[in-house]
């Protein structure tokens, strides 16, 4: 895809107002082929090998993507892109305890300017490395998009953890909207 495409591409997405998410589940476009952009694991977007520095041309991408299967993709009503993640298309870079109905929760803001309450709708997970244990935890933001949650912000779940016991076994986890997340086991 060419310059011309993607200048068109954000003319569309501009056209589709400011503030809110576009319905990209409910669009169905002609796939018109893969398209040289990335999504590095550290959240920064790249076009034909170079950064792209604007936020503001960053965060309306981030509106228009959506992820089919295994695949993501740029979305608009008159076509579809592919496009490369090469871990999860969000990072977490901020976490705010907050109280929602009377239940603690903890409402998570992404580079792109996302806001997530973790709950049953939107749940954390965390998966470890099997060759170093590392952990790498994540946050559903939306539709099958998520956002993998920064380490600094990773260190503070961790120092607000509380041991409960699931199944018979004792897990350090953190508590949102009356639902209970495991981090790692306590042992």
């Amino acid at each position: 895809m060419s310059s011309d495409k993607v200048s068109g591409l954000l003319k569309q997405i501009a056209e589709e107002g400011e503030g809110t998410l576009p319905p990209v589940h409910l669009w169905n476009p002609p796939f018109c082929g893969d398209i040289d952009m990335v999504i590095k694991r550290d959240g920064s977007w790249h076009y034909l090998n170079s950064p792209i520095g604007r936020e503001r041309m960053v965060r309306l991408f981030s509106t228009v993507l959506r992820r089919d299967g295994d695949d993501y993709f740029l979305v608009t009503p008159v076509e579809k892109v592919g496009i490369t993640v090469e871990d999860v298309p969000f990072v977490a870079i901020a976490v705010e305890k907050k109280e929602v109905d009377g239940f603690p929760a903890l409402v998570f803001t992404t580079h792109v300017g996302d806001s997530v309450t973790a709950s049953v709708t939107h749940p954390l997970r965390v998966e470890r490395d099997s060759g170093t244990d590392e952990p790498a935890p994540y946050i559903l933001v939306r539709d099958r998009l998520e956002a993998r949650i920064h380490r600094n912000v990773f260190y503070e779940l961790v120092d607000m953890a509380e041991v409960r016991t699931i199944e018979g076994v004792a897990w350090y986890g953190v508590e949102s909207c009356g639902v209970f997340f495991p981090i790692a086991p306590s042992a």
